[in-house]
């Protein structure tokens, strides 16, 4: 019985979205390191822990304030409609309230460690500030952003811009125009991901008026979003090539080309009345995401 609580934490935990986001960071301290910077390892874990125990937090909440809805979700995949781990002969609901709290009180430590270790750019504290605010109210009453509409966005800045950009800057000191080049095509793409990753939940979502971005504009224009986000992406890689970004890097990213035709492809298909697979669809879009972001992480880190 203990291993299956244990094996229920884990779930409830996510482990494959803290890897996601642990990537990200390494994005943006991979391209300090490409820029000449000599890379501080505490400074790095530190920033690791402290974009970690956020994430925590705000995934413990989510869990928290949506398992009624989300046990009414019909279509449930492997990424969305929450864990699974809360509810009858499982977790109880207090158990991710509690975990959150304890997240939250470890992240203020590390923030204090943060500040004393050293002097950083304002722009540190900016984004600590901001990304704690819109993490914390992102499924948290009274704001609940993730209800707003604007949720998307706003967890698209935070995870696919403010992360890498609070790992560079950690580094090196300042913002380099090279981490904007990189970070808005993935920003499109981590948008593209949450509009995959909502669909599945549309009917559940309208039921328990949710309404987030797939909702209040219509299935039929966020698939349309969705898909021109994709194509926007790869746009972007194209032009940033044109402005200055290394040829390696670029030509790494755009490997991942035909992962997003075919994502457009189930899209399509959707679309058109075929019968949807919610798992392939939500699993696709992650992987886009994430190995565009790895394919270019890894390229930065070794040249």
């Amino acid at each position: 019985m203990r291993i299956e609580k244990i094996l229920l934490f884990i779930r409830l935990t996510r482990p494959i979205f803290l890897l996601g986001v642990a990537l990200i960071y390494a994005l943006g301290v991979g391209i300090a390191h490409y820029l000449g910077a000599s890379i501080d390892w505490r400074i790095y874990i530190l920033g690791q822990v402290w974009v970690t125990l956020l994430q925590l937090s705000t995934q413990y909440l989510n869990e928290f304030y949506n398992t009624p809805g989300d046990q009414e979700n019909k279509n449930r995949t492997y990424l969305t409609g929450g864990s699974g781990a809360l509810g009858k002969d499982k977790l109880p609901r207090r158990v991710a309230l509690l975990a959150a709290l304890s997240c939250l009180a470890f992240l203020a430590s590390s923030t204090v460690l943060i500040i004393s270790i050293g002097s950083f750019s304002p722009l540190i504290y900016i984004i600590m500030i901001l990304a704690f605010i819109g993490s914390f109210f992102y499924s948290s009453p009274p704001l609940k952003l993730e209800a707003s509409g604007y949720g998307e966005l706003i967890a698209t800045i935070i995870v696919a811009l403010m992360v890498p950009s609070f790992a560079f800057i950690l580094q090196s000191g300042e913002l380099n125009r090279l981490v904007a080049m990189t970070i808005f095509p993935l920003a499109a793409l981590h948008m593209s991901m949450l509009l995959a990753f909502e669909l599945p939940d549309y009917a559940s979502d309208l039921k328990f008026e949710k309404f987030t971005l797939m909702v209040r504009i219509g299935w039929q224009n966020g698939m349309k979003l969705h898909n021109t986000l994709i194509l926007s992406a790869f746009l972007l890689i194209i032009v940033a090539l044109y402005f200055g970004m290394p040829r390696k890097v670029a030509l790494s990213a755009l490997i991942t080309i035909p992962l997003g035709i075919f994502q457009i492809w189930q899209m399509r298909r959707i679309a058109m009345g075929g019968r949807p697979n919610w798992n392939s669809l939500t699993i696709i879009a992650l992987a886009l995401f994430a190995l565009t972001t790895y394919f270019m992480t890894f390229t930065y880190w070794i040249n």
